[in-house]
């Protein structure tokens, strides 16, 4: 992450106006007096970013997340240096809030991403697009007993439901989102490069995501979330021009057993999100995670339903992944996992549902098959995840072309701040 200059111009505001008048007249007094007063915004920077002002906190946190993509389409190879895509990317966050009265709370949250290479855009041509772009920024009023409320850029209620039960330490480098591979175009096994079918545009999501987390990007909404009560939890939210959604969780723990459960509905009808004027697009996902804790042993799934009010088809994506949690090494856990993703999709090009063929030819059915194995190793003194692992994709339609697998290994790292 990029640290602004925030602090200093703040500081630098307080001096001008007079707010410290005493210690720069006492600055003045001596012969080194820009050192002095360098110092001085330097120390007020460092106090608002760990406190804000006297009556609302600032909290500055986030990471910083690196890999390196080395992948083979079965004509060319290549490797390319950049992050683990926009949502996940570096970024830095300013959140605070401040107490109204006894249980009842006003607070902001301001989510800025720095992305370098996004993964997302990345193709054979090259490299994603560097970018620095405001992930959300809303403010909530939250009660103790009544729950929270929040207005502006922010994750809608669907937004990774299924993803964010993931609690093995491998959701990062391990999920059902085509984070590493969204831009590559299929090839033929003649050689020939689509040019309108991705790999990431399998399934046919809406509204952000690829395959996976249908719905999965930031928005403008007015979101609710309820307290927590045993372990249970339900939000809700509505967004321009239309979108709303429903979400409920569960999380708890017995006997050595760590369960966690989520489930989201939304429609979306919105054209800047690609929905044809006049339809709605529907997803519905479900995830679930359950470890042994004693063992380590865990095992997650998703579920995802995709499909249109009006257009013909139906897009359906499972995703498992299962594996061992264990602490081996003081630095921390290792994670070993394997996983499976498979997305089946009905309907027609000539309709504009979920499938469309890479070479421009009609087809009523695909299917896609991923699987991988991994290994990741937290390292808890410096809050650190390192990762290594491979992919492999396969992709098959109801035309006669026939389509090269695609497979990657990756390594990297995401350091938190």
């Amino acid at each position: 992450m990029r640290k602004s200059s925030l602090g200093a111009l703040v500081a630098a505001g307080l001096l001008a106006g007079g707010l410290s008048a005493g210690s720069a007249s006492a600055a003045d007094l001596g012969g080194n007096c820009c050192a002095d007063l360098e110092e001085r915004i330097a120390e007020l920077e460092a106090t608002t970013a760990r406190k804000g002002n006297r009556k609302v906190s600032l909290t500055v946190s986030g990471w910083v997340a690196q890999q390196v993509v080395g992948w083979d389409d079965g004509f060319e190879s290549n490797v390319y240096v950049g992050d683990i895509g926009a949502t996940l990317s570096s970024h830095f966050k300013f959140t605070g809030q401040a107490t109204i009265s006894p249980g009842w709370y006003a607070g902001y949250v301001i989510h800025v991403e720095a992305r370098n290479e996004n993964s997302l855009g990345i193709t054979q041509a090259g490299p994603g697009l560097n970018a620095l772009g405001l992930l959300q920024s809303f403010w909530f009023i939250k009660s103790d007993h009544l729950g929270k409320l929040s207005v502006g850029l922010q994750s809608q209620a669907s937004d990774n439901t299924a993803i964010l039960v993931d609690g093995s330490g491998s959701l990062v480098p391990a999920n059902w989102v085509a984070f590493d591979y969204n831009s590559f175009f299929l090839r033929s096994s003649t050689g020939a490069l689509s040019a309108v079918a991705s790999w990431g545009g399998i399934g046919g999501c809406h509204g952000g995501g690829a395959i996976g987390d249908c719905n999965g990007l930031t928005q403008n909404v007015i979101r609710y979330d309820s307290p927590t009560f045993g372990g249970f939890s339900v939000s809700s939210s509505w967004g321009e021009d239309d979108m709303w959604d429903v979400a409920a969780r569960y999380a708890g723990e017995w006997n050595g057993i760590k369960v966690a459960a989520a489930a989201a509905y939304n429609e979306l009808s919105d054209e800047a999100f690609g929905v044809p004027l006049g339809d709605t697009f529907k997803y519905f996902q479900v995830g679930a995670y359950i470890e042994h804790v004693p063992t380590g042993l865990f095992l997650y799934g998703a579920y995802g339903n995709a499909e249109y009010d009006v257009r013909a088809g139906e897009s359906e994506t499972y995703y498992v992944k299962t594996g061992l949690r264990e602490r081996w090494t003081p630095l921390g856990h290792t994670v070993l996992y394997g996983e499976y993703e498979n997305n089946q999709s009905t309907g027609s090009s000539a309709t504009g549902a979920f499938v469309q063929s890479a070479f421009g030819a009609v087809t009523t059915a695909s299917d896609f098959d991923l699987w991988g194995v991994g290994i990741v190793q937290e390292i808890d003194a410096a809050a650190m995840s390192v990762w290594v692992s491979y992919r492999h994709l396969e992709y098959d339609d109801s035309t006669a072309v026939n389509y090269e697998d695609f497979q990657y290994i990756k390594a990297g790292a995401l350091i938190n701040f």
